[in-house]
């Protein structure tokens, strides 16, 4: 239902954010502390900035009380992914290859769930290549919880 939903919801920005040249990031429905939220992360040239994200919001929230696609109450938070964006779409891998990442797994490997490197990127076997201490790595896409920017001070 959480999929479905969050498909839902993604389809549903896309004809708000296209015009606008934004890309849709992320949408995630979840439960926290007994309250559902729906967040929808987006993105563009240059930065998304909170009027970007307030307008999208105000045009999304209209487009839901019509559609309601939702039965339970939620909050709806739109926002910019932040410098340490998730990694999620197959055209992510592509463009932030050569940046540095941090990949967290479900089940350890070698000893550790989380691990820092530079992205090669994303081979046809659906793995994600990684340089990790001048060494290539590949982690099955299946086994990875979360891939996400590194963020160096």
């Amino acid at each position: 239902m959480k999929k479905s939903i969050e498909a839902t919801i993604e389809e549903l920005v896309s004809e708000i954010t296209e015009p606008l040249n934004f890309e849709i990031v992320d949408v995630e429905y979840v439960k926290e502390a007994g309250e559902y939220y729906l967040r929808v992360f987006l993105d563009k040239e240059g930065g998304i900035s909170l009027n970007d994200c307030e307008a999208v919001s105000r045009q999304l929230s209209e487009v839901l009380d019509v559609k309601d696609p939702i039965k339970d109450n939620y909050f709806l938070e739109v926002s910019s992914p932040g410098l340490d964006r998730p990694l999620k779409k197959d055209k992510d891998f592509v463009r932030y290859a050569g940046r540095d990442v941090e990949i967290k797994l479900y089940k350890p490997l070698n000893g550790s769930k989380q691990f820092e490197g530079t992205l090669v990127g994303l081979t046809d076997e659906n793995t994600i290549k990684v340089i990790i201490n001048d060494e290539e790595v590949e982690f099955n896409r299946k086994e990875v919880a979360l891939v996400r920017l590194a963020i160096k001070f």
